[in-house]
């Protein structure tokens, strides 16, 4: 068969739509995938679409204007062919409306997984419980929808520590801290310049978002890259509006900030003691002032950061509601 469709919300897609699609793919040569589009979904479906091109680049994917009659079939036939030019010479569907649907539009239907054996999930029962269906998600919307943990403090102050034991406890990913990488491997005495901070900040964004879709539920990172903006401050004597470009629309659902009450170590790369408490200030000044950034300070023994942290953590995690 030449020409096959598949149309859905995909709201969002899951593990269940892939294996609809996949089987699809296999039985047509062009497989065309249409997102319906309508202002009661709270995930647009251009965003919806995106995520269907990275997961089927073999499919064509289409956002069609959803009409707003789930149960007439005459009138979706009508629409689609309408919106496609052509009427498909097949359609395939996991739903039985997929039966009258195809009909209408004088072409093939076939069934695929309809008492759900193979992947048995439903966009429904993900929209109400996504932290319990979690594993039914693509990688590519879990790294959407997955807590981002960002653990900061100044130097010294166990945030790689607390990052690792926070990532064996949810059995997650956790983001390194690129810019110590980069520190590693330059000169002794090195010159810092702008140019440094800007790709150490847009790396730190592609290191977590590759991480970001390996997650269980939460993404742990050791810093990111508005802290990284802070560093530039240190070592420039100010800001500066591209290294915090890179920070802008990225959200971050909890900040844990290290305390600088732990004795310093020296590791060889360290030039921070003397101002170590003023950058802890800094920190915990720009946290407060920013009211839209939920943010706690831990302190004491490795044990008591950890337990403090996983507290707040778990409570994110029960609270997440679908949106």
């Amino acid at each position: 068969m030449k020409n096959g469709i598949v149309i859905g919300k995909f709201y969002p897609p899951h593990l269940g739509h892939k294996f609809l699609i996949d089987s699809a793919k296999a039985k047509c040569e062009n497989l065309t995938i249409l997102v319906c589009d309508s202002q009661l979904y709270s995930i647009p479906a251009y965003l919806r679409a995106k995520w269907l091109m990275l997961i089927h680049p073999d499919c064509t994917v289409r956002i069609i204007p959803d009409i707003g009659k789930d149960d007439d079939s005459i009138a979706w036939a009508q629409h689609t062919i309408k919106f496609l030019g052509y009427s498909p010479n097949v359609v395939f569907s996991s739903e039985y409306y997929g039966i009258e649907y195809a009909r209408y539009m004088n072409c093939k239907h076939i069934m695929v997984d309809v008492n759900r054996q193979n992947i048995n999930i439903s966009g429904t029962s993900i929209r109400n419980d996504m932290m319990a269906n979690w594993n039914y998600l693509h990688p590519v919307v879990k790294a959407h929808y997955a807590l981002r943990i960002c653990v900061l403090g100044a130097e010294s102050t166990g945030t790689t520590t607390l990052s690792r034991d926070l990532a064996k406890h949810y059995q997650t990913s956790w983001v390194p801290e690129f810019g110590r990488m980069y520190t590693e491997s330059l000169i002794f005495n090195y010159n810092w310049k702008s140019s440094d901070f800007e790709f150490i900040a847009k790396l730190q964004n592609q290191f977590e978002d590759q991480c970001a879709m390996n997650t269980n539920k939460v993404l742990i990172c050791d810093t990111n890259s508005w802290v990284t903006n802070q560093w530039h401050n240190r070592y420039m004597t100010k800001e500066s509006e591209k290294v915090l470009s890179y920070s802008k629309g990225r959200h971050y659902d909890l900040y844990i900030l290290t305390g600088d009450e732990i004795p310093f170590v020296q590791d060889g790369i360290r030039n921070g003691e003397d101002i170590r408490h003023q950058m802890h200030q800094t920190f915990l000044k720009k946290l407060r002032k920013n009211y839209n950034t939920i943010f706690i300070p831990v302190a004491g023994d490795q044990l008591s950061r950890l337990e403090s942290s996983i507290h707040v953590i778990d409570s994110l995690i029960q609270n997440f509601k679908f949106k």
